[in-house]
């Protein structure tokens, strides 16, 4: 039965069950409140800093906040961290790009979250693949296989809505695994794709 909820005993239960980011069905659950409840409890803790609204529906903790990258894997699924953000971090990329790239199956869209860009490019069902569950520091979040994510953003070049970048080619060369490159790009099934790749090798 629903009592009254105390935002600290909110808060100690959400980080004791590493609830990092949450829908309002969720918090109903996990604290059996009905809708009504639900809704005014949130929206008051919105406005308190207890919470962070991250979009409709779905909100944070604002004390402990999720890292980028989870906030990236749960405003728009389904979706994996890839293309320039993915290689910048596994080093394959120097600069830091300014928005949190990923890959989906569904439309592209853009998000943008206390100033931070969240980007979706839509790629097909077929190659929805090359990405693991990456965990770390008590946070995990879905990211594509260094290789995964340099074919992601080369098939974009090939298609010619990402600029070519030299540099990253050229670090690429020396750390990726071409047995596992060569596994996902079959993936593609795109002869003229597959051309393109083997020639920057």
């Amino acid at each position: 039965m629903y009592t009254l909820l105390k935002p600290l005993q909110v808060r100690k239960k959400l980080i004791s069950k590493q609830i990092h980011i949450f829908t309002p069905q969720i918090f109903s659950q996990l604290f059996d409140t009905n809708k009504t409840a639900t809704k005014h409890f949130l929206e008051t803790h919105v406005k308190s800093d207890l919470f962070a609204r991250l979009k409709k529906g779905l909100y944070a903790l604002k004390t402990d906040p999720p890292t980028e990258e989870e906030i990236a894997n749960q405003l728009y699924k389904p979706s994996y961290i890839s293309f320039e953000y993915a290689l910048s971090f596994y080093g394959l990329l120097p600069e830091m790009p300014y928005a949190i790239t990923s890959a989906t199956t569904k439309p592209t869209r853009n998000f943008t979250v206390s100033s931070q860009l969240f980007s979706y490019r839509t790629i097909k069902k077929e190659v929805y693949t090359g990405y693991s569950l990456l965990k770390q520091n008590n946070q995990s979040f879905f990211i594509a296989d260094q290789e995964k994510a340099y074919l992601d953003y080369l098939y974009f070049v090939f298609l010619g809505k990402n600029p070519t970048n030299d540099r990253l080619i050229s670090l690429a060369k020396g750390k990726i695994d071409k047995n596992k490159l060569q596994l996902y790009l079959s993936s593609f099934k795109n002869p003229k794709f597959t051309k393109f790749v083997k020639a920057l090798l």
